[in-house]
């Protein structure tokens, strides 16, 4: 095994998923004013630590994303951040992308820019203590999206990116995320979905890039969030599947999904079924935000000083979200 593909094992082996932090302080000041609580800096790292230091990152959390802020702060016990990860057992990683931006001559879409000064800055992610990282590539599904240029420019960044990572002796999380924005029907999301990851692999093997140590963050096959024709969890694991068995390279040892917008108990409910179905040598797991933090980010803006009610939250989101990458959740458990 190589240095890079035992890093993947470590993060996603046994259940394990990846906790989705690496929101920009943009992002964070909207979901912290959405439950009345300020964005401070300050604030940020306490919400973040409370989860870092929680029990549930021992037994359920192989790796988590930091943002660039976050992996520089201290926290509250002088361990740097990227120390406290690494004292549950969790792999840190860093967001490396600079944000989605319009794309030239077709602006309705979006390009994933930071590949300037890329090298120099993994540098010095590496030398705080990353070993992964994550680059998002976005598209809009409709009648005419996502066009050629986007798939191909966006799977061309992320190969490149991806390459720099490895180079510097770190994971890349290759996050090709097809929007659920839309009422396109399951079957579109399918067809965009398989073009879009298919063209990721090509740029990638084009890159040399070591698809034994990488970790895909694909979207699972949804119809959008405005369809009439919703489909059943059961239809979305077996079309998830078939889509990355027909589009994935059999070298890549996992995948993470993205919630993508589903609700907690969605997420959870969708990927123990993957797993139950899971007919592929693929690690099948989670990498979340939302659908792992929101229910601590309200019980915790109830009262910001309630650390033990805060994680009690966490790790039960967290266990159900690692049942389900086991194909062992059921309803019944969530309310034990």
């Amino acid at each position: 095994m190589s240095e890079l593909n035992k890093i993947v094992l470590k993060i996603i082996s046994n259940g394990k998923g990846i906790l989705a932090a690496d929101e920009s302080n943009g992002t964070m000041t909207k979901r912290l004013e959405a439950v009345n609580v300020k964005s401070t800096p300050e604030n940020r790292l306490s919400f973040r630590e409370i989860l870092f230091s929680s029990d549930g990152m021992k037994d359920c959390i192989g790796g988590v994303i930091l943002y660039d802020e976050t992996i520089n702060q201290i926290s509250s016990t002088e361990k740097s951040i990227p120390d406290l990860i690494s004292s549950s057992g969790a792999v840190p990683g860093i967001k490396v992308d600079t944000g989605a931006k319009n794309l030239a001559n077709s602006p309705e879409e979006k390009i994933t820019e930071g590949l300037d000064g890329l090298r120099d800055r993994l540098k010095k992610y590496y030398d705080l203590g990353a070993r992964f990282t994550k680059w998002r590539g976005v598209y809009s599904i409709s009648e005419k999206y996502p066009s050629k240029l986007a798939i191909n420019s966006n799977a061309h960044a992320l190969a490149r990116y991806s390459a720099l990572v490895q180079e510097s002796g770190m994971v890349p999380i290759v996050e090709p995320e097809v929007l659920m924005d839309g009422d396109h029907s399951a079957e579109v999301c399918f067809k965009k979905t398989s073009e879009v990851i298919k063209k990721c692999f090509e740029e990638l093997i084009l890159h040399k890039v070591d698809l034994s140590g990488i970790i895909l963050k694909p979207n699972m096959i949804l119809a959008g969030n405005l369809s009439k024709n919703k489909v059943s969890n059961e239809e979305v694991s077996l079309n998830t599947i078939k889509c990355l068995k027909e589009s994935v390279p059999n070298e890549v040892p996992g995948i993470a999904f993205l919630s993508g917008g589903q609700s907690e108990i969605e997420a959870t409910e969708n990927l123990n079924l993957i797993n139950k179905n899971n007919d592929t040598n693929f690690i099948m797991t989670y990498s979340y935000g939302r659908a792992l933090q929101q229910s601590a980010l309200k019980v915790w803006s109830k009262n910001i000083e309630d650390k033990v009610t805060t994680q009690n939250t966490f790790n039960h989101r967290a266990k159900m979200c690692t049942l389900a990458a086991r194909g062992k959740w059921t309803s019944k458990l969530e309310s034990k």
